[in-house]
């Protein structure tokens, strides 16, 4: 089950990541110079009654936003990991999935993580990293 603290300590090791508070959701959230990549996600008015529309709801944990790589990415790991990942109308068109948090592995939230990271970097700051980090 993973927290917002192993969020914290996952993002250290990405070159160029920082935390900044998304201001009135004051909500964490991570970022490079390029935009955020990943941040705290708290439902809007909006998702609960399109959400109760569809006989959903949000879940009653942390929900984390994750940049994908495009449109294509999104849709690959929504269909993938159902248990864990979702979206909601908000999102459609934009390539972010919502995590819940407390369902995802460690392990898994680190490598969400860094491919929402690698998808803010520079070119060469992904390579020098990928290359490291090869083979973890």
């Amino acid at each position: 089950m993973a927290t917002l603290q192993d969020v914290r300590e996952a993002v250290e090791d990405f070159p160029g990541a920082f935390a900044k508070p998304l201001g009135q959701q004051a909500g964490e959230a991570w970022r490079t110079a390029k935009g955020l990549f990943a941040w705290e996600r708290a439902p809007s008015k909006a998702d609960l009654a399109r959400l109760a529309e569809d006989g959903g709801e949000w879940p009653d944990r942390v929900v984390l936003a994750l940049r994908t790589d495009g449109l294509e990415a999104k849709d690959e790991l929504l269909a993938a990991y159902p248990e864990v990942l979702f979206t909601v109308a908000h999102f459609d068109g934009y390539p972010v999935v919502l995590a819940r948090l407390d369902a995802l592995s460690v392990e898994f939230l680190r490598e969400l993580l860094a491919e929402a990271w690698l998808t803010r970097v520079p070119a060469r700051t992904a390579a020098a990293w990928l290359e490291e980090h090869r083979g973890e």
